[in-house]
């Protein structure tokens, strides 16, 4: 078994539960924010619908500059709508998906940089950076959705285990 098919499946059952979490997300507090540190709701929602769609160039590219000195800073992605921030999340998924089935051991252990007007922040091989800032920061900012929901009285979604709202796994 491939280091990848070995991760399709916890990737699968992390978005399916990501994407349970985004559901609940009532867009009519997309502007709610719990703290003048904090994300908005809308925009937390719109980076963990997008967060997945790194899986691709992470894979396919040797780095990424988030603020290159030639060209436009990345922007991060705020829906307006459940609906538009639902679409891009299952758009970031399926493109995840496909780039990770494809994606031979060899590929997995090339290093992989990330940069801010070229300056390297870290360096790591691609798994380690698929398991880290695809799969576990998913899942950080979907727990950060989870206290935004219950602050809001929004049913949080069961995922590990119960949660207060759903008895059940």
């Amino acid at each position: 078994m491939s280091i990848a098919e070995s991760m399709l499946p916890e990737f699968d059952h992390e978005m399916s539960l990501t994407r349970k979490t985004l559901e609940r997300a009532p867009e009519d507090k997309y502007d709610y924010k719990p703290h003048e540190k904090s994300m908005t709701m809308g925009e937390l929602v719109g980076h963990i619908a997008e967060c997945p769609g790194w899986a691709k160039p992470t894979i396919e590219d040797d780095s990424f500059d988030v603020a290159p000195k030639d060209g436009p800073k990345w922007e991060r992605f705020v829906p307006k709508t459940k609906a538009e921030a639902l679409a891009k999340f299952d758009e970031a998924i399926a493109t995840a998906r496909a780039a990770l089935a494809g994606c031979a051991d060899e590929a997995m252990m090339k290093p992989w940089s990330l940069l801010s007007g070229g300056e390297v922040h870290f360096t790591m091989p691609r798994v380690a950076v698929l398991r880290s800032m695809i799969f576990n920061h998913n899942v950080h900012h979907r727990a950060q959705l989870g206290v935004y929901l219950r602050l809001n009285d929004v049913a949080v979604p069961a995922t590990y285990g119960p949660s207060a709202d759903e008895g059940g796994m």
